[in-house]
């Protein structure tokens, strides 16, 4: 009988794991969908009982409890005697006007990757993504072509961003330099976390020209126009600018093979002789089992990108071998983020 509970036992955690999983999605947009409100805003500025948040967000009297209870349940909200509040967390991270605020990426998450991943199953039948992308136009065409979709996805890898900007700021030793590039800048988020850390430092922000104003912007209302500037550029028909260290966080993994050598390569031709490249990613591990967020990345850049895909820790060091760098390195920073710097 003990045998027979037990084998009961395991089947129904189980058959809970799995339905857990395959509904996963509904506990995500819940989340997504609190953000678009700007919930957690409304309640940073004072809790309220549901029927005034129900008011505030101009929601439908049918669902909103269900919806503001299920975020208690899922412990994004906290509620004492009917009254709805932020936990520490949510209003640390996602109160809007907070300096700390990261809900840009989960409102890009919401408003392009949540539909992009319902082509799952084409992309993996088809071998790419079936969203209009041709070998004439890719992702970064279409996000760069209009003012505000790059505006948008800037402060998306900006909230992204800081959590492992801020580990790499403290993780890699940059008393020894002077200058650093950071090669796909967005709107500066990292570029500004590590002149911060180190105000010996001066850097310079790589990007499309388009992301110019955005970048200037950005790093202006730090008060950090004094040590860091803008070089505009393109990385796949120019050759990379020369500084101490040149960062590509998040830029690896949106490309192919054959790119993958070629910006190792053209960061190895860019760096001065003991100058360091540094490449952070969610680089899966190299017995692809356990890092699931490296392996769930490298499938959102099969629905998202021609040939992008994440990558091994092994697969990095070998290619950054094989771009004539040595010394290389391997260091976690934050969450699935983990970063190889390697020596010229």
């Amino acid at each position: 009988m003990d045998a027979i509970i037990r084998a009961d036992d395991a089947t129904k955690i189980s058959h809970t794991g799995i339905m857990h999983l395959g509904l996963g999605f509904q506990a995500s947009k819940t989340l997504l969908s609190a953000v678009e409100l700007d919930l957690f805003t409304e309640l940073a500025v004072s809790p309220l009982d549901a029927e005034d948040l129900r008011r505030r967000l101009g929601l439908h009297e049918r669902g909103a409890r269900d919806f503001f209870d299920a975020l208690v349940a899922l412990g994004m909200l906290e509620r004492q005697d009917g009254v709805y509040s932020n936990t520490p967390a949510t209003d640390l991270y996602l109160d809007r006007n907070k300096p700390s605020f990261i809900g840009e990426m989960l409102q890009w998450a919401n408003a392009r990757l949540y539909p992009a991943w319902g082509t799952l199953t084409e992309a993996l039948v088809m071998g790419g993504p079936r969203n209009g992308y041709t070998d004439e136009k890719d992702l970064f065409d279409t996000l760069y072509s209009d003012p505000d979709t790059m505006a948008g996805f800037a402060r998306a890898m900006t909230g992204f961003s800081i959590p492992v900007a801020r580990a790499l700021a403290d993780r890699f030793p940059w008393a020894a330099c002077r200058t650093f590039i950071d090669i796909g800048a967005a709107e500066g988020g990292a570029t500004v976390e590590i002149a911060r850390a180190h105000p010996h430092l001066t850097g310079r922000g790589f990007d499309l020209p388009a992301m110019r104003p955005v970048f200037e912007t950005y790093v202006e209302r730090h008060s950090l126009a004094d040590r860091l500037g803008f070089h505009a550029g393109d990385f796949l028909a120019e050759p990379l600018p020369s500084a101490d260290v040149l960062v590509m966080g998040q830029i690896l993994h949106d490309w192919n093979i054959e790119v993958k050598r070629e910006l190792l390569a053209k960061a190895y031709g860019a760096l001065p002789r003991g100058g360091s490249l540094i490449v952070y990613d969610q680089m899966i591990d190299d017995d692809r089992r356990s890092n699931a967020a490296g392996l769930l990345m490298s499938l959102n850049m099969l629905v998202r990108t021609r040939g992008g895909f994440d990558y091994t820790i092994g697969e990095c060091v070998n290619w950054m071998g094989d771009a004539g760098f040595r010394e290389v390195h391997f260091s976690h920073l934050d969450g699935c983020i983990s970063m190889i710097a390697a020596v010229k």
